[in-house]
């Protein structure tokens, strides 16, 4: 990061270059049968991950975050496993790998957008702040699109943020908070980029790239679900505990 500080580059520059990274992975793909080729497509995809991480760095190190950039960082991450999703369906061309490919590109890009709206609101809560109302949608129709599916969560979740809102000490909440939800946070961490570039090499390199979309759509599809329920649990334990709370302690200030 100091480098890319240092020469001015852009976070949306390093986005555009993690696509591009990524996009000569895709062609590495190609050649999938060839285990050499395979190793590339995994070395330049471990580069777009580093790309990946590094813009959202630069962004706030140079406190140019925008919904712009957000839109464009979320078009880079979905776009090189698309890339690669097209990539290997050419190479085996059938119906059925169509299909498996855009099924599996489906539940990728729902399974991102829940991950990392958890991860987001594990990390502000745990510091002891509430949404204190659900998130407006700004910018071009797209960027409106895109945040909204990304913060779809933050309604089922808004009895949580408003216990934690109304808390007599939101830091201590958010540190019990946080000792309960990082279980299934860590759970879903399954559902990262990370694992998934690991996934695309080794069914490559086993020869039958459908094992990916297979485990894209099952496997990690119920990781997904499990986490999500999971901390939506841990959310109505406190929520109930709260509550029942509550009525005591008034009824104490009435007696006195």
């Amino acid at each position: 990061m100091p480098l890319a500080l240092a020469r001015g580059i852009s976070a949306n520059s390093v986005s555009v270059a993690g696509l591009c990274l990524g996009g000569a992975a895709a062609l590495a793909y190609t050649q999938w049968g060839n285990w050499a080729l395979a190793l590339v497509g995994l070395m330049l995809s471990m580069g777009w991950l580093i790309a990946d991480g590094l813009d959202g760095m630069v962004a706030r190190a140079t406190k140019t975050a925008s919904p712009l950039g957000r839109m464009l960082d979320g078009l880079c991450d979905h776009g090189v496993f698309a890339l690669i999703y097209i990539s290997l369906a050419l190479t085996i061309d059938t119906p059925e790998g169509w299909v498996l490919a855009f099924a599996a590109g489906g539940a990728h890009a729902v399974q991102s957008n829940m991950y990392e709206g958890e991860r987001s609101r594990f990390h502000r809560r745990i510091k002891g702040v509430a949404l204190e109302a659900l998130p407006v949608p700004t910018g071009n129709a797209l960027v409106r699109f895109y945040d909204g599916v990304a913060s779809s969560i933050d309604r089922i979740a808004m009895p949580f943020e408003r216990t934690l809102g109304q808390s007599a000490d939101p830091i201590a909440l958010g540190a019990l908070y946080g000792a309960r939800a990082v279980a299934p946070l860590r759970f879903m961490a399954l559902l990262t980029a990370n694992v998934r570039v690991w996934a695309i090499f080794v069914a490559c390199f086993a020869g039958n790239p459908r094992i990916f979309w297979w485990f894209e759509i099952v496997p990690l599809t119920l990781v997904a679900i499990v986490g999500l329920v999971w901390h939506r649990r841990v959310e109505r334990a406190f929520v109930r505990n709260t509550s029942a709370t509550r009525p005591k302690t008034a009824s104490r200030m009435h007696l006195s």
